[in-house]
């Protein structure tokens, strides 16, 4: 997981540069200088501070040493995932990290160790050693506990009473049983109590709940920095009455002096305890440190950042309108200043990492080399096709080999290296067996590993060739948003008076309110229904799912007569045009089935490398849909595929790999999108991982001026564009296709009977992909009944990080910090508005309150047009917060 306080590039930019004593080390290039100290380790043993800039490059560091040096212990000490002087505490994951590194170094260990802090974490005060040390319990077989002093220890601790465990820092009591998730990794244990003992203690599984084995006894440690013990709670007390006078108005105040829990107390931590210290501390004297490339530019923005927070909170409007009040304590108190960290590492062995050469001012005579220098970068031979990419990597390969101890491929994951290690073996080298660490890597030739190495380097004994070394830069994929509507009638509260429903046996009605009807002697609710000629039907409660919303009601429609014929007649006619198409469709599939489709084989080289420019691990759902695809494309047989995943989950990259292949195989590929929004997104996204091959590209939509769709018409009639993306513009008349091969159809419930029409003209060979995320019954029934083949991804992402919510007061120092955090970061921000009419005062306010960012407003009382104006200015980025 990212610190979320590890993100502030605008500020890093322009803050100034912290100056730490320490020796300059010249020419590391990333991961050659974590190959430098997992060395040093080796040889001298002991412990080793080192200080990354960031939570990402700090893991990559540590990633690097383990390879480096597997007998060396690592551990990595995270920030806390929010922000300074924030309304919200650190999540339970990054809590427990912490906690557990903390409780590991109160225990003095000798060494080989690592300890990697970002530089936000090395900046926090932290609780005394000693109050680490003095919380943690342990419990035994066979010792007596008084069960209810053991709960009210777990809350103390920090620990969370659910009915299930299922996550580090839970607790659970069920009957004799109590589950507890500890700090540290590892697995829950349960106690099992007989009376006040305790008979057994078992390990379990968080998902299955089921026991694993027995163990005799275990250590309990905090789950938070803050214990709430009767003295932690006395002194909080007493300093928060000192520091801010009397309160009567406080949440904070009241719930801590209550022993209970409050979101964001750590914002607090001095008030808890007599002291607090550096994590120097909890380190032996004069440790041998280093620092990340750029790490002290990024403590300077972190000190800035800081300050910068505390006087907004001093600043902020107070009063019952603005929320709960914030009474903030000076960072000196919470945080370390630059002398203070300088004092902390000076005495140490200081080794200061540089990406390049060191800057003016450092002395390279004086300080050791690292002996490194970056790799080779193929750019030349990605952007040539006249050089073989992957046989120029292999020579290069082969080169190293024959003058270095260990030549490694390093690729951002096990299935990027499995899918690396395919192309290079194809394009003719001997093999590239995968390696755990560098001794296995040594003597071997070229083997690869699965490291997150940016980029590669090279040194007298080791060279290191990464991932985007030979494919280049991993791409961003943007993904398509899209919302849904729901017709059907849930809870009556979706009805107000006057709406119009439809009754599966009456019809056309409109909605009059609830009535309680006497029946057998008691009341009984039901709703009243007002039918042509006054007439009134009466739907008990509990037949609410016969109605349905009648979706274009308005004053000119017509209501049915109640016991008529006109309903049954229409029922009727309906009924027969759906014979009539499932005949149809029937028909289709039947001629599809005995027709001879477009065979189309991928070429392998090309396609591979098409497939490295995915900047994600694909899941096994995802490969399978893909599998499947490539099979129907290659089968002879025309396609006619539904792919249905959640928003998010990959089905995109299934249809850039089978246009891919259509279009390499001389075919052309038209793709469907129901908006033209949409229809940009496709586009820019197909256009970056197109880039460099030799297909044209086109968009159609009614945002292309009509001379330009004019000529788009032409050339796909001449068969000069590979790859069209539209709207329904592409299934008008005036298109024609010179040799369609795959139609792509995104989102297929969007469209209606006409296009579909439409599109069985287009489909008499032309394989067909659909995709969707809420497949319409009709389309799902043609896939479960084998009129359709059906791949289903139903597996989110790798790494995809949960949605986080917070419930808080309301905040203008959190509003405007969020918004500006997600604009730094690059990113856009929805801002949801309950009431249309406070949309115009709302929006006044952000544009004071955050004038550095365009505000864009949409509701559903505007006009079709507009909404897509705001909608596609706010996907082109020139809109920073949509209202």
């Amino acid at each position: 997981m990212n610190d979320v306080a590890d993100t502030a590039p605008a500020r890093a930019a322009t803050a100034p540069s912290v100056r730490l004593p320490a020796r300059a080390i010249a020419h590391a290039p990333d991961g050659a200088e974590a190959l430098f100290v997992a060395e040093r380790l080796r040889e001298r043993g002991g412990v080793h501070l080192h200080v990354a800039r960031d939570s990402s490059r700090g893991d990559r560091f540590a990633e690097m040493v383990a390879f480096g040096a597997r007998e060396v212990e690592t551990l990595v000490f995270p920030a806390w995932d929010c922000l300074p002087y924030d309304r919200v505490s650190p999540t339970a994951e990054v809590m427990a990290r912490r906690l557990a590194v903390l409780s590991r170094l109160a225990e003095a260990p000798a060494g080989p160790l690592l300890v990697v802090a970002t530089v936000n974490a090395v900046l926090q005060y932290l609780p005394p050693p000693e109050a680490i040390a003095g919380a943690k319990v342990e419990l035994a077989r066979g010792e007596k506990v008084d069960r209810g002093a053991l709960i009210e220890k777990l809350e103390g601790l920090g620990y969370r009473r659910c009915g299930t465990v299922v996550e580090a820092g839970e607790y659970a009591v069920r009957g004799s049983l109590v589950d507890i998730f500890p700090t540290g990794g590892g697995e829950p244990v349960r106690l099992d109590f007989f009376g006040a003992e305790v008979e057994a203690i078992r390990t379990f599984d968080p998902l299955t709940q089921r026991s694993l084995g027995k163990i005799g006894r275990f250590q309990l440690t905090p789950f938070s920095e803050v214990v709430l013990d009767p003295a932690s709670i006395e002194r909080f007390k007493v300093g928060f009455l000192q520091r801010f006078g009397t309160v009567t108005d406080d949440p904070l105040f009241e719930a801590v002096t209550q022993g209970r829990p409050f979101a964001g107390m750590e914002h607090w931590l001095p008030l808890f305890y007599e002291r607090l210290v550096p994590l120097f501390a909890y380190l032996p004297a004069a440790v041998p440190w280093s620092l990340d490339d750029q790490a002290e530019a990024a403590i300077g923005a972190r000190i800035d950042l800081v300050t910068e927070h505390y006087e907004a909170r001093l600043e902020a409007p107070k009063g019952a309108q603005f929320g709960a009040p914030y009474r903030a304590l000076e960072p000196e108190r919470l945080y370390l200043d630059a002398a203070t960290l300088a004092k902390g590492l000076d005495g140490g062995d200081g080794l200061r990492f540089f990406a390049g050469a060191a800057p003016p001012g450092e002395g390279e005579g004086e300080a050791p080399d690292a002996g490194a220098r970056p790799g080779r970068d193929f750019a030349p031979e990605r952007k040539s096709r006249d050089v073989p990419l992957f046989e120029a990597a292999i020579d290069h390969l082969r080169t190293l080999a024959r003058e270095r101890d260990a030549v490694v491929v390093a690729a951002q994951s096990e299935g990027a290296r499995q899918r690396l290690e395919s192309m290079l073996l194809e394009a003719g080298l001997e093999a590239l067996p995968p390696v755990g660490d560098l001794d296995a890597a040594r003597g071997r030739g070229p083997v690869s590993a699965a490291l997150g190495v940016e980029h590669g380097f090279v040194r007298d004994d080791v060279a290191v060739v990464a991932e985007t070394d030979i494919l280049g830069e991993r791409l961003r994929r943007q993904r398509p948003r899209r919302r849904r509507g729901e017709e059907i009638i849930s809870e009556i509260t979706a009805l107000k008076q006057g709406d119009l429903v439809v009754h599966q046996s009456h019809g056309i009605g409109r909605f009059e309110g609830l009535e309680a009807i006497d029946v057998g002697g008691a009341p009984h609710d039901c709703i009243r229904l007002v039918y042509a000629a006054g007439d009134k039907l009466f739907v008990p409660v509990e037949s609410l799912e016969m109605l349905s919303r009648y979706g274009t009601g308005d004053d000119k429609t017509q209501l049915d007569k109640l016991g008529g014929a006109a309903w049954q007649a229409r029922k009727a006619a309906v009924k027969k045009r759906v014979q009539e198409l499932a005949d149809e469709l029937l028909r289709i599939a039947a001629e599809r089935e005995l027709k001879r489709g477009l065979a189309m084989e991928r070429t392998d080289g090309l396609y591979e490398e098409f497939c490295a420019r995915f900047p994600f691990e694909e899941t096994d759902d995802q490969l399978a849909a893909i599998d499947a695809v490539v099979a129907d494309l290659a089968s002879g047989r025309p396609m006619d595929r539904l792919v249905c995943g959640d928003v998010g989950f990959g089905k995109t990259e299934v249809a850039l790999r089978a246009a891919f292949i259509a279009a390499m195989s001389g075919r052309q590929v038209a793709v469907l999108a129901p908006t033209t929004l949409l229809v940009r997104q496709h586009y820019r996204v197909f256009q970056e991982r197109f880039q460099g091959f030799p297909l044209k590209l086109a968009a159609i939509s009614r945002f292309v001026p009509q001379r330009q769709a004019a000529k788009v018409k032409e050339e796909l009639a001449r068969g000069e564009i590979d790859i069209v993306i539209g709207t329904h513009a592409l299934l008008g008349k005036s298109v024609d296709f010179k040799n369609l091969g795959l139609l792509v159809v995104d989102e297929e419930q969007h469209f209606g009977v006409a296009h579909k029409e439409r599109l069985k003209q287009l489909r008499a060979e032309v394989h067909v992909l659909t995709m969707t995320a809420t497949p319409i019954p009709r389309t799902l029934q043609m896939s479960l009944g084998g009129l359709k083949d059906l791949s289903i991804i139903a597996t989110p992402p790798v790494d995809r990080l949960a949605v986080r919510s917070f419930v808080m007061p309301v905040d203008q120092v959190v509003i405007r910090e969020a918004l500006l955090r997600e604009h730094f970061r690059g990113g856009q921000s929805f801002y949801v508005c309950p009431r249309i009419e406070d949309q115009a005062k709302l929006a006044d306010d952000l544009k004071k309150l955050v004038p550095e960012l365009k505000i864009g407003v949409a509701n559903g009382r505007m006009n079709a047009k507009d909404i897509e104006e705001v909608m596609v200015a706010f996907d082109d980025g020139t809109v920073d917060v949509l209202l």
